[in-house]
């Protein structure tokens, strides 16, 4: 009999549960036939029977080769030799074998049974099939032949009527164990689990050092969620068969989905020293490397998996995944080609390769790409993760739609925690914020100050961190500012909010949502009784587990809230906090060593270059065209994306000089070269966020035009809390005009900056104390409404 090693389980990133269980493959049957009694030739085929029954396969093959030479075509020696050919993998010879015994005894069923084996061997599951239905055409009872028959419909991906052979053979044959396991990966596939998991027992049952069927069972059980269960039936499998690698790596897959991603590495280089040839093992291993941030390594993992098996689709996407963490673009663009190559209809691929095109500036036919994956978002396809599309398409509806999808892809493969009893009333509303971002980033420049700002007399303030290790001087000023700070990296999705519980944290405020590193597990396992999305995330979860959306008027006028599963907090002026202790340097830049011309108009856009459309390049470069003599000034953010750009200005009549890239500096001395410019331009449909506070903060006009969505509507909201709202335009004609009237009224634009000064100090948009105070009411009616038993609703906070 020859014991199948199974499939193992591959997950690929990120955001980052496993990709569903696969089950191991059937076992099939061989059967030795006794050899006859009375010549010579039958007295060796019976001594090499039992060298075979032994295991003996080297003592039991010399002495068939010892009949043939002997009796070239006898059907028996033939037929055992194609047996023992099958069972070390060896299918090319085994079907010559058995085909020459069925030449001289065309009826005997289990020569027909071998012939299938030796075609399931070599992937010929068709032809298996027909085998073995020959062998029970022969001999109706043949249960092995129903078993293997099944073996071949399976892999067909015919489970039912795998299924049903499989009842057949048990009918025939109760105590089958084989048949009871492989029974149970049929159900499996027809994800009919519970009654897999009965088929496993009662297999185990009959044998119980079966350890194919502890694997099978595992993985059963991690297709149900029930992952610890599923790593105590991958370790009673690797104490029955030391050697099992495909157990290692699944049990690794297991604890991926746990969160153990140190321990998942180790069961991953276990499997490989088993064998250092198992591809999905290199790539799982990648997956636990690239989220302990170890980037450069799990790449060496992703071209190790890829050189074995070089169509490996999930590498090829998880590998482009981490080379677009390390900003390396080609590469990426690249690995995501080959996903398409070998799987055209890979998950999230189409969004995510646009997605990427977007930071290159690639613009060639993506229109045309981007058309069709709002048919595809229609069509409610898994083909955009939510972040990839906030940049593509000024549509609520369909950013809403997407999250949707995604939120139920990914939802909890296990039960969550229960239900939160509620608590006493306390003296001090506890507040939990969540982030990766605890360190020198954008969301931490804007809220630093609101951690200090808030009211300790009626507050707790909590910070859990799944940041880098990073350590510098914002993540110093981060931790200080919390009562509490708690380094969660390491910990499961589970133990963070089993730990928010404990902590009693009243209402737990997700600073990422959809974004980079997010960790939304937290509270799909609900941290807190309260969950509030703020600041990372602009637009909707789509989750029922998250309560509340910090935002304003603006941002989702009451005509839009249909677009959004939260209940909407209405902040009184902007939703976004700012820090009005930011640092400008006091560097004085001058326009030469930026590469500016001393006397042109400068116009700027300091945003990440994935949020230039072809559409509002356009209309950048006839602004351009206008206005004699002005530039554009960009940030320097990878070569490939500039000279795309400058292309695409050469093909609309611009000379390419006429951009000018910035290189990346720190902060403070950013914020200070901003005034070397003179016309900030924002981007749509995904505007300026922290660019826009930056520019602002730094006394620089910025002109926005306000789309549909809330990531289309921050500036707008913005410059309306800094009283600017003149600087806010619908259409792209007035967004042109205003760009290039401003240009010629130097008098008009000087005004401006002029206001911006005085506004800096007295408009709501910096006053960091007064929105702290806005946020804390409507985290204290939040809290109300909780305490007397009533569900979120829409909050307008005065």
């Amino acid at each position: 009999m020859k014991k199948d090693r199974g499939k193992s389980i591959r997950h690929s990133r990120k955001h980052s549960l496993p990709m569903p269980v696969q089950p191991k493959q059937p076992v099939f049957k061989q059967t030795i036939v006794p050899a006859a009694t009375s010549s010579a030739a039958d007295q060796l085929l019976q001594r090499a029977r039992e060298h075979h029954v032994a295991g003996q396969l080297a003592e039991a093959e010399a002495l068939y080769l010892q009949v043939l030479q002997t009796s070239p075509n006898h059907p028996v020696a033939l037929h055992l030799l194609g047996v023992l050919a099958c069972q070390v993998g060896n299918g090319t010879v085994a079907l010559e074998l058995v085909d020459r015994a069925i030449l001289v005894n065309s009826g005997d069923a289990d020569t027909h049974c071998t012939r299938g084996n030796a075609l399931h061997v070599l992937q010929r599951y068709e032809d298996a099939a027909e085998s073995y239905s020959r062998a029970i055409l022969l001999k109706p009872d043949h249960a092995e032949a129903y078993n293997n028959r099944g073996g071949a419909l399976h892999a067909l991906g015919r489970h039912e009527e795998a299924l049903e052979c499989y009842d057949r053979a048990i009918l025939l044959q109760p105590n089958y164990a084989e048949s009871h396991n492989n029974r149970g990966t049929a159900l499996q596939s027809l994800k009919r689990n519970r009654e897999a998991i009965e088929s496993f027992d009662r297999a185990i049952a009959l044998r119980p050092n079966y350890a194919e069927t502890y694997f099978n069972r595992g993985n059963t059980l991690q297709a149900m969620g029930s992952y610890l269960e599923a790593i105590a039936n991958y370790d009673r499998a690797i104490q029955l068969k030391p050697h099992y690698a495909e157990a290692y790596n699944n049990r690794g897959s297991a604890l991926h989905t746990l969160e153990q991603y140190q321990a998942e590495l180790e069961s991953c280089d276990k499997a490989l020293s088993l064998n250092p040839n198992y591809a999905d093992a290199h790539s799982n291993r990648g997956n636990a490397l690239q989220l302990l941030r170890q980037y450069e390594a799990s790449i060496e993992s992703y071209d190790k998996a890829i050189l074995l098996k070089p169509d490996f689709a999930d590498a090829y996407y998880n590998r482009g995944n981490v080379q677009l963490i390390l900003k390396q673009y080609k590469a990426a663009l690249e690995s995501y080609d080959k996903v398409l190559l070998f799987h055209p209809n890979y998950e999230y691929m189409q969004g995510m390769r646009l997605h990427l095109r977007r930071f290159l500036c690639d613009w060639e036919n993506i229109s045309d790409e981007r058309r069709q994956l709002e048919a595809a978002i229609k069509r409610n396809e898994t083909v955009a993760i939510p972040f990839a599309i906030l940049a593509m398409i000024d549509s609520p509806q369909l950013q809403r739609q997407v999250a949707e999808i995604y939120v139920r892809d990914k939802a909890l493969k296990h039960p969550p925690l229960a239900a939160i009893p509620r608590r006493p009333k306390s003296k001090k509303i506890r507040i939990g914020y969540y982030s990766a971002d605890y360190f020198s980033h954008a969301t931490s420049y804007l809220m630093a100050e609101l951690f200090e700002q808030h009211d300790r007399n009626q507050f707790e303030i909590m910070g859990f961190s799944f940041s880098p290790d990073t350590v510098d001087e914002m993540s110093q000023r981060v931790s200080k500012a919390m009562d509490r700070f708690v380094d969660v990296r390491m910990m499961p999705d589970r133990e963070v909010a089993e730990l928010s519980r404990k902590l009693e944290v009243d209402i737990a405020v997700d600073l990422k949502g959809f974004t980079r590193d997010c960790r939304p597990g937290i509270f799909a396992e609900r941290a807190a009784p309260i969950q509030v999305s703020y600041l990372g995330y602009p637009g909707t979860m789509s989750a029922e587990y998250i309560d509340y959306l910090i935002a304003d008027a603006t941002l989702i006028p009451e005509n839009s809230r249909k677009y959004y599963s939260e209940k909407i907090v209405y902040l009184p002026d902007s939703y976004q906090v700012n820090d009005s202790l930011r640092a400008i340097s006091d560097r004085s830049f001058v326009r030469a060593e930026e590469g500016l011309p001393e006397s042109a108009f400068v116009y700027c856009c300091f945003n990440s270059l994935y949020k230039i459309t072809p559409e509002v390049f356009d209309i950048w470069m006839r602004i351009l065209g206008r206005v004699e003599g002005s530039v554009l000034w960009l940030l320097e953010e990878n070569p490939w994306a500039g000279d795309n750009l400058r292309k695409e200005a050469a093909r609309r009549g611009i000379a390419p000089e006429r951009l000018v890239f910035a290189k990346l500096l720190p902060s403070p001395e950013h914020l200070a070269r901003h005034r070397l410019a003179d016309l900030f331009l924002d981007t749509l449909p995904y505007n300026a966020h922290t660019t826009a506070s930056d520019a602002l903060w730094a006394g620089l006009p910025l002109l926005t035009r306000m789309g549909k969505t809330f990531a289309g509507r921050v500036a707008a909201s913005l410059l309306r809390a800094m009283n600017l709202p003149e600087l806010v335009v619908t259409t792209e004609a007035e967004y042109e005009e205003m760009a290039v009237e401003l240009a010629r009224d130097r008098d008009r634009l000087q005004a401006l900056r002029q206001r911006m000064q005085e506004n800096r100090q007295s408009a709501p948009l910096f006053n960091c104390q007064k929105f702290t105070r806005h946020l804390e009411s409507a985290y204290r009616t939040m809290i109300e409404r909780d305490y007397a038993g009533l569900p979120p609703e829409h909050l307008y906070i005065k």
